[in-house]
């Protein structure tokens, strides 16, 4: 008795494509360079950084508090991402007592005895 060949199962569920996507290699068309350059043109020679404080003034100057407070947002985030600093002062003892730590796991793991 002659069987039949097994028919593919075909999925109604989706699924990756032949030939869908990206193509390797491919590169963005929009980079945030070529942007700032055109805003650069487009705006008569003002960077975006002056761009953004017109126009955060503006908001301001008609009193528009949602708007306000999405650039005070956006400001403060930038601001505050650039001016965090975490400083950890440890006493004597802590140091030595790290670094011994450090000399016992590392004597465990290489298998050598510590004076």
């Amino acid at each position: 008795m002659i069987t039949p060949p097994e028919k593919k199962k075909i999925s109604s569920r989706g699924g990756a494509r032949p030939n869908s996507g990206r193509k390797k290699g491919s590169k963005d068309n929009i980079t945030i360079g070529s942007l700032l350059e055109t805003i650069y043109a487009k705006s008569n020679g003002q960077n975006y950084e002056e761009i953004l404080v017109t126009d955060f003034l503006q908001a301001r100057n008609n009193n528009d508090m949602q708007l306000m407070l999405k650039y005070h947002n956006l400001i403060l985030n930038k601001i505050m991402n650039t001016m965090a600093k975490v400083e950890v002062v440890e006493s004597a003892d802590a140091v030595e007592a790290k670094k011994q730590a450090f000399a016992e796991a590392l004597a465990k793991l290489t298998g050598v005895k510590q004076d």
